[in-house]
């Protein structure tokens, strides 16, 4: 399993890549931001530090559920199982974190977008937070979140037209996969995709709030 999380106020991040025994990734990439000198750690490192974090540690079979395993047996193409979040507080600080298990078949060792802070995360105060699902390779090619972080700082575009851009442009024109969700520093937000769905819910202070699988906003 790999999450990042990162903190618009002051670019700090943390992530870990390939955990197997950490109940909540998200809480052990959280950790290494607060608790560290690095952004990144994997593999049995990560598995170890968020055990000395005092972290909650599992067995491997507590991650098993039937319908997945039939689900896995049943995938004949790579599938992907994210979920990210991205917020802005009341004080207008970003924040964004991803965790992920990884797409469905995928070769051992191999770690996607979701880890890599600037690719499927991505917050800064200046600019947006962004969480991103997809067909990670490209996703890293393009480091698509601080890439529509970076459209909005030095070009002036909105956080549409930076969002629409990346995902339905870029990406599609190298045929590949995912969406994003994002909201910027005057609590603008996007949920942009290029696949048929994906799966997403909002809510804001004044009661706002909604969940959606198709249609893009």
């Amino acid at each position: 399993m790999d999450a990042s999380i990162m903190d618009g106020s002051n670019l700090n991040a943390g992530a870990v890549a390939g955990v197997k025994t950490v109940k909540n990734p998200i809480m052990a990439a959280r950790s290494v931001m607060e608790n560290s000198p690095h952004v990144l750690i994997c593999g049995s490192g990560a598995d170890d530090f968020a055990k000395n974090m005092k972290l909650e540690i599992v067995d491997s079979s507590y991650f098993f559920t039937e319908r997945r395993w039939n689900s896995y047996k049943k995938a004949n193409k790579d599938k992907f199982g994210t979920v990210g979040a991205v917020a802005l507080d009341k004080n207008g600080n970003l924040a964004a974190a991803t965790s992920t298990g990884g797409m469905t078949n995928k070769m051992k060792g191999r770690v996607g977008d979701s880890p890599i802070i600037g690719a499927g995360t991505y917050a800064d105060n200046k600019g947006c937070a962004v969480s991103a699902t997809g067909h990670g390779e490209y996703f890293i090619r393009n480091a698509v979140a601080y890439d529509i972080n970076a459209l909005m700082k030095y070009s002036g575009v909105s956080l549409k037209e930076a969002a629409n851009y990346v995902i339905m442009k870029k990406l599609k024109d190298q045929n590949a996969e995912g969406g994003i969700i994002a909201v910027d520093k005057a609590a603008n937000f996007v949920t942009i995709f290029n696949t048929p769905g994906m799966y997403r819910a909002y809510n804001n202070s004044n009661g706002f709030s909604q969940i959606a699988i198709y249609g893009n906003n």
